[in-house]
């Protein structure tokens, strides 16, 4: 097997790394193409090549997030990870673990961690790398991974996010939540919302916003079917969809532009929290993008004519 083809092999499990530890598509494909440079350029072949990419990508990985947290922490409003409607690595072993830790929940609480405590945790908890394994990939020794795992588990473990055990239910719940949203009962969405639901979301001050949040089940399903029906009107439609594990939409312009995502949290027959990521400069890898602002104003437009 030459380079490019063990490389290829091992390119979804990169990229999976890469993701949970940049909780970003495009900078997560930068990071994997980084490592394809620096592998092609090794003049010595390495005693694994799944060894010596996984740490690779690791590293890379590590240095982009550091700069990244500062561009962060300056961000206009709620920060939320580019949505991944799927996770090219599969491992049938270990599908539970990997579809809660690419959820927004799961990645939003990855962003408390440090840089080296991320990275242990995804390569540890997600991934079962051995100590040895995470310890070459983050540079340092395997009682100092030991140490950031413990750490990162603290952090974990006190907002972990739990969702419906049972797909089959979760997959239920969130057609009547799309069928309740389409005829825009406000009845039927508050019945499936969570008394505390959370509605929010990251627009980056790039897109205009249902609102930046909105909590209380009366106060979302109100919001929710007040909108979504003129959306309607002016041809914007959705696709109901896994977004990061969860179930969710896509959101398009009546020419088929990605306008928004929509995710939904479900614990124990209720939605939890929905969010939406409407900023252009996340949506991109997903297909052409629709300008957002060129929409409200329609929307606007049409509820004026009807008054």
């Amino acid at each position: 097997m030459n380079k490019v083809e063990e490389f290829e092999e091992l390119r979804s499990l990169l990229f999976s790394i890469a993701y949970r530890i940049l909780g970003s598509v495009s900078e997560a494909e930068d990071a994997v193409q980084e490592t394809w440079l620096r592998f092609d350029g090794s003049s010595t072949p390495p005693t694994s090549a799944k060894a010596f990419l996984s740490a690779t990508v690791t590293r890379v990985s590590i240095d982009v997030l550091r700069s990244a947290r500062v561009r962060r922490e300056a961000y206009v409003g709620p920060w939320f990870p580019e949505p991944l409607l799927s996770d090219p690595y599969q491992d049938p072993a270990r599908s539970a673990e990997l579809a809660d830790s690419v959820s927004m929940a799961a990645l939003l609480l990855l962003e408390r961690l440090s840089p080296l405590e991320r990275s242990v945790f995804v390569l540890r908890e997600v991934f079962a790398f051995g100590f040895d394994e995470v310890a070459a990939a983050v540079g340092r020794s395997e009682d100092a991974c030991r140490q950031l795992l413990v750490r990162a588990r603290r952090h974990m473990q006190a907002g972990r996010p739990r969702f419906e055990a049972d797909r089959r239910e979760r997959q239920e719940l969130a057609a009547r939540f799309f069928d309740a949203l389409r005829d825009g009962d406000v009845g039927a969405l508050q019945n499936l919302l969570a008394a505390d639901v959370q509605l929010v979301g990251d627009g980056g001050g790039k897109a205009p916003q249902l609102a930046k949040a909105v909590n209380g089940a009366e106060n979302v399903a109100r919001l929710l079917a007040s909108v979504f029906p003129w959306l309607a009107r002016i041809d914007v439609t959705f696709e109901p969809c896994e977004v990061n594990g969860q179930p969710g939409a896509v959101f398009r312009d009546r020419d088929g532009r990605v306008l928004h995502t929509l995710t939904l949290d479900v614990l124990d027959g209720q939605i939890q929290t929905i969010r939406t990521v409407i900023n252009p400069d996340k949506l991109g890898h997903l297909g052409p993008v629709a300008d957002a602002w060129a929409v409200d104003r329609e929307l606007k437009r049409a509820r004026r004519s009807l008054r």
